[in-house]
């Protein structure tokens, strides 16, 4: 089964996009995920939209 997402009201916070989308239950989520070459694959799911503005401006890339 694949995830469909439309993502809205996307920002950039450095290398990180944060976006707020709705999960398969209709819940809305807000995901952080870095876009950098050779990051560690940083992405996640928050409920608040703080927490992944907060997660994105403290990620900090292994490889600079």
């Amino acid at each position: 089964m694949t995830a469909n997402r439309r993502f809205r009201n996307v920002t950039r916070i450095g290398p990180v996009q944060v976006a707020t989308s709705y999960d398969g239950r209709g819940r809305e989520k807000h995901t952080a995920a870095c876009t950098a070459p050779r990051c560690c694959n940083f992405s996640a799911d928050y409920d608040s939209r703080a927490a992944a503005e907060l997660a994105a401006r403290t990620h900090r890339c292994p490889v600079r």
